[in-house]
C-alpha cells in the first residue's frame, strides 16, 4: 500500500523485452533505497511493482502484458521521468490517501491554465470509471494522491499548487498527456457492497434501480 506522496523523480534507464512483456530498469534518484529489500513493493506512476534487482540508486521490475496494457508504463522509454514511492510502512505518515498502486485506467490530460501560483488541469477518464470520480474526493493520477475540485461527466479537474508541481512529473503534463488513474478504493468496495447478494451474479454495475432500492434516489 501507499500513501499517494511522491518520494523521488526517477527515470527509465532501460527496457529490455522479454517475450511480450519486458523488464525495466529504473534509475531512483533521491528515493532511499538503503532499507528496501528484494521484493519489495515501488510504485512507478502509480504502478506497484516488485523490486527483483537492487543497486545504491536502481531497481529493476518486470512488467507483466496485462500491466502494460492498462497502464502507460508501455509507452515509456529510456529516460521518461516517473514518480517513485516506497511502500508505507506501520510508522508512514498518511498524508495523501490509501493507494493501491494497481492502476484502473488510463486517462488523458485535455487542458493547462494557469491560475496564479498554481496550474489547473482537467482530465477525462475511461466512461467505466466516471461513476467512481467525486467532487472533493481523491483520485490518484501517475501515482500522486489528488484532490478532485470539480467533476463534469467523464471529466475533472485539479488545482496543483506549486510544490506538487517541483515534486512530481505533473509539472510537464500538457493537453494529450496520458496518466494512469487509480479510483478511490473505498469507492470500489462501497459499490460491491452495495449489490449484496447480486454480486455474485452481477456485472458489478451500480444502476439507477438499485439506487432507488436502497432509498439513494427519492
Amino acid at each position: 500500500m501507499f500513501t499517494g506522496i511522491i518520494q523521488a523523480i526517477g527515470k527509465i534507464g532501460n527496457i529490455e523485452s522479454r517475450g511480450g512483456d519486458c523488464r525495466l530498469t529504473i534509475e531512483t534518484g533521491k528515493l532511499p533505497l538503503a532499507g528496501a529489500a528484494l521484493g519489495d513493493s515501488i510504485a512507478v506512476s502509480g504502478v506497484c511493482l516488485t523490486a527483483i534487482e537492487l543497486g545504491e540508486r536502481h531497481f529493476c521490475a518486470d512488467v507483466s502484458r496485462e500491466t502494460l496494457s492498462r497502464t502507460t508504463l508501455g509507452e515509456l522509454k529510456p529516460g521518461s521521468r516517473i514518480n517513485l514511492e516506497l511502500a508505507l510502512t506501520p510508522t508512514t505518515r498518511l498524508g495523501g490517501h490509501i493507494v493501491s498502486g494497481h492502476v484502473d485506467g488510463v486517462g488523458e490530460v485535455v487542458e493547462r491554465n494557469a491560475d496564479a501560483r498554481s496550474v489547473r488541469f482537467v482530465i477525462e477518464v475511461p466512461a467505466n470509471l466516471a461513476r467512481y470520480i467525486a467532487e472533493k474526493g481523491s483520485d490518484c493520477v501517475d501515482g500522486v494522491s489528488l484532490t478532485v475540485n470539480g467533476v463534469d461527466g467523464r471529466r475533472f479537474d485539479l488545482n496543483i499548487v506549486p510544490h506538487t508541481l517541483a515534486e512530481t512529473t505533473i509539472e510537464e503534463y500538457q493537453p494529450g498527456r496520458k496518466v494512469n488513474l487509480e479510483v478511490d478504493i473505498l469507492a470500489r468496495y462501497l459499490e460491491r457492497l452495495m449489490l449484496g447478494e447480486k454480486a455474485a451474479r452481477s456485472s458489478g454495475n451500480i444502476t439507477e434501480e438499485l439506487l432507488a432500492n436502497s432509498g439513494f434516489i427519492q
